[in-house]
């Protein structure tokens, strides 16, 4: 079983589990999935990030400074924006691999693939949380239709590797027929919504057994 931190604490999410993590800007979004992302990794589980906003370097140092003091997370991160962008560096480093760009959906899935293999059978890792940040990104560059074919496949991948899943998306960015039709692909919503000054963004839930 994986939890969600401290975000919602009494939820229980089975194996092969995928979450969508919706709401507008400014509430949170980045930041829970990394603190779900980071409580595992501190509890022991694989933590792998498909970024298609951040280059690798960045999300590195946002997930070292997210888990635990001490900790040496078993992270892997598949940069979707550095060769794209043709700033900064390859890095050889293992705990990188690079698809050309956001549009590069089968190089996407292929890297993922490598790092779930190398997670289980490399590490004896049994539990692993997978990060997509963000959705919103990939339709940008590709139209409805691709993207959902590919976070079918995705999410089935997650499924099959009794993995969880946690998907980034600006519900803002998009009309209500884009989300309805991605939110079909998921087991559970956790939507963020905006809060008056000072407060807390609200989280909702849907489809989550608490």
């Amino acid at each position: 079983m994986y939890d969600l931190a401290d975000a919602l604490p009494d939820a229980e999410i089975d194996p092969g589990t995928n979450l969508l993590i919706a709401g507008p800007p400014l509430t949170g979004k980045r930041e829970l999935a990394f603190d779900i992302l980071a409580n595992g990794a501190n509890r022991g589980d694989g933590s792998i990030v498909v970024t298609t906003k951040d280059s690798a370097d960045k999300i590195l140092e946002t997930f070292t400074e997210t888990v635990d003091a001490g900790t040496e997370p078993d992270v892997g991160v598949v940069d979707c924006v550095t060769k794209q962008r043709g700033i900064g560096t390859v890095d050889a480093d293992p705990r990188i691999k690079y698809a050309s760009s956001p549009v590069d959906m089968t190089g996407i899935g292929i890297k993922l693939s490598e790092f779930l293999q190398e997670f289980y059978e490399g590490r004896g890792l049994t539990e692993n949380r997978v990060l997509l940040h963000s959705v919103s990104t990939l339709l940008m560059y590709s139209d409805l239709q691709t993207v959902f074919r590919f976070l079918h496949v995705f999410t089935g991948r997650i499924q099959s590797a009794d993995a969880m899943g946690l998907y980034v998306i600006d519900s803002t960015a998009h009309d209500d027929q884009t989300m309805n039709t991605l939110k079909q692909l998921f087991d559970a919503v956790i939507e963020l919504e905006e809060a008056d000054d000072g407060e807390e963004p609200e989280i909702r839930t849907a489809g989550l057994s608490r």
